[in-house]
């Protein structure tokens, strides 16, 4: 029997997730079947008043006929309103089976590129098929299976309205193929044009500051008018040409019915039907016309969401990362990385290469070189967030591609170059985000991280908002805030890239004392810095220039090697300094 893959898995995620919209939508179509059946009852009602009550002037016929009808148009009304119900119900169950994988798609999305367009991509076709199931589109299609029982319902009144009915709805089929063909590339070109205008607009609303104070308002709105414009030209394009089919649809449909009675009066002329049973063709056409005019009139949203569930299952099927893996005890001995080749995410050029190195529990390593050298991607390689080009970042002899992702950040703390904080309570931040935080926990963490006090210090403590981005705080307050993070359940991987930078000699000291007691505890502490002073707390140096591996050793000796042609001891190293003239003795 064939293994199941991977992709086999991720692919059953979203087609399990359709499986369950279309048990709905099998309800969906029972009802629709009743609902159609039941509107038979209209032109009966009148076929019946014309030929039968009219001809006799009988009230009671009259009454119990008018009884009939309130009632099967009573019935008619629940069931419709239930299957509207029903198919709102569907886009709920849809979105909610798939949103997980869609938010775990955008965070591996954004890991591996830049672009947030395509990070966000996932979020806006669920959308996009949400918003068709949530439009009157879904019960057209669903009514479309009926069409051909009005239309035989023509037919057995007589043949030449049958035939005349035929032909108005294989007009209508082929503006139907028409709107498909020829809008299928506009609202590709909406659906494009409009993730590049929402990155637009949140980037301008993130960077908002800076676009004040250095008088950007100006350029910043004019590339906003020229892509929104851009956007509202596509959208329009797409609009006329769904609206005017749309439009041409409608008057097809009433010309179809006005011809049905110029038709039906001439054979009554004739003397071959009754005047109710002209009457009751006009209705009939109508009916079985009214799901076609519809299906046209949202085929622009159907499109879209056809092209969304597309893309989101191939989407999926690239980017899911949670899988079944064997649970592995948590890591304690140490933490190694052979032969690493670190390259971004869809680059073919490595960032760094031959990455040799090795630690132990309760020690810490502090990588230092120039600033673009590749430390910021070895500590992205180290915790997993970019995959490596070729070797093995081991813990405790497992590759960390053998955990389970979701259990493996438990053993980690990350603390990146931009600290980035949740809307939501410090205590919420602290705890990673958990619905309900360990108050035990956060509070180790942040008296660990020496933030403790300064939490106390805000308007309501750890219960304080901090608002997107943490904006309600300083720098320095993020940083320690971040850092408690880091710290939050004892990871025994702590890995800090520059964690100092906005820190003043109290956070300096509270960050020495944080690494201090996680060495004691058995932690790997790992720190990317440029500022000296934080290397006295490091057992190691691992000295990195130009994408390769320089120097590792034992921190003093690495120093003093690097620092000689400057005459500079330890604590007063210029890390710049360091980085020029090691790079003058590798030239």
């Amino acid at each position: 029997m064939r293994p199941v893959s991977r992709n086999d898995r991720i692919h059953s995620s979203v087609t399990l997730a359709l499986k369950d919209c279309r048990r709905v939508f099998l309800s969906v179509a029972v009802f629709s079947g009743v609902v159609n059946l039941l509107m038979l009852a209209g032109p009966l009602y009148m076929l019946q008043i014309y030929d039968r009550v009219l001809g006799s002037r009988s009230i009671p016929t009259l009454i119990a006929l008018s009884v009939f009808l309130v009632g099967a148009y009573l019935f008619q009304g629940v069931l419709d309103a239930i299957r509207g119900r029903l198919v709102v119900r569907a886009a709920n169950l849809l979105d909610r089976d798939l949103s997980s994988g869609v938010h775990n798609a955008v965070i591996h999305i954004a890991t591996r590129s830049r672009n947030a367009e395509h990070a966000n991509q996932p979020v806006r076709d669920l959308d996009q098929v949400r918003t068709f199931l949530n439009s009157a589109g879904p019960i057209a299609i669903v009514d479309l299976p009926w069409v051909p029982l009005f239309l035989g319902t023509c037919f057995l009144i007589h043949l030449w309205l049958g035939v005349l009915a035929c032909i108005g709805g294989a007009i209508l089929l082929g503006l139907t193929l028409l709107t498909e063909r020829t809008s299928r590339l506009p609202s590709r070109e909406v659906g494009r044009l409009a993730g590049i205008r929402s990155v637009l607009i949140e980037a301008d609303r993130s960077n908002s500051e800076t676009i004040v104070a250095m008088g950007m308002t100006k350029a910043l709105s004019e590339r906003w008018t020229n892509v929104n414009q851009s956007y509202l030209t596509a959208v329009g394009i797409s609009s006329d040409i769904v609206g005017g089919y749309g439009s041409v649809s409608k008057v097809v449909r009433m010309l179809l019915q006005s011809a049905i009675l110029g038709l039906g009066a001439f054979l009554v002329i004739k003397q071959e039907l009754s005047a109710g049973a002209m009457i009751a063709a006009s209705i009939m056409v109508g009916r079985a016309l009214a799901p076609i005019e519809t299906v046209i009139a949202n085929w622009r949203t159907f499109l879209a969401a056809r092209v969304g569930i597309r893309r989101l299952s191939d989407t999926l099927s690239r980017t899911e990362i949670e899988g079944q893996h064997m649970m592995l005890p948590a890591p304690s001995c140490n933490i190694s990385i052979d032969n690493a080749v670190v390259a971004a995410p869809g680059a073919s050029k490595a960032t760094l290469s031959d990455i040799n190195f090795s630690l132990v529990a309760g020690e810490a390593l502090g990588i230092i070189g120039p600033s673009g050298g590749g430390k910021t991607s070895l500590a992205r390689a180290l915790v997993g967030i970019w995959p490596l080009m070729r070797g093995n970042v081991r813990m405790d002899g497992a590759s960390i591609d053998q955990w389970d992702p979701r259990h493996l950040g438990h053993h980690i703390g990350f603390l990146s170059q931009s600290v980035e904080l949740f809307d939501g309570t410090i205590a919420e931040n602290i705890a990673r985000m958990v619905v309900e935080p360990d108050s035990e926990q956060v509070l180790r963490a942040a008296r660990v991280a020496g933030a403790h006090d300064m939490i106390l210090r805000l308007p309501s403590g750890y219960d304080t908002r901090i608002g997107d981005g943490g904006m309600a705080l300083s720098a320095g307050q993020r940083q320690r805030i971040a850092l408690a993070r880091a710290l939050y359940g004892d990871p025994f991987l702590v890995l800090l890239d520059e964690p100092n930078s906005n820190l003043d000699s109290e956070g300096e000291n509270a960050l020495r004392e944080a690494i201090r007691q996680a060495k004691v505890r058995g932690a790997i502490v790992i720190i990317i810095a440029h500022r000296s002073m934080i290397l006295t707390a490091c057992d190691k140096i691992l000295y990195v220039a130009n994408g390769t591996q320089r120097a590792f050793g034992p921190r003093d000796e690495v120093l003093r090697k690097l620092a000689a042609p400057v005459s500079l001891q330890p604590a007063e190293l210029d890390l710049q300094a360091i980085g020029g003239a090691v790079s003058g003795r590798f030239r």
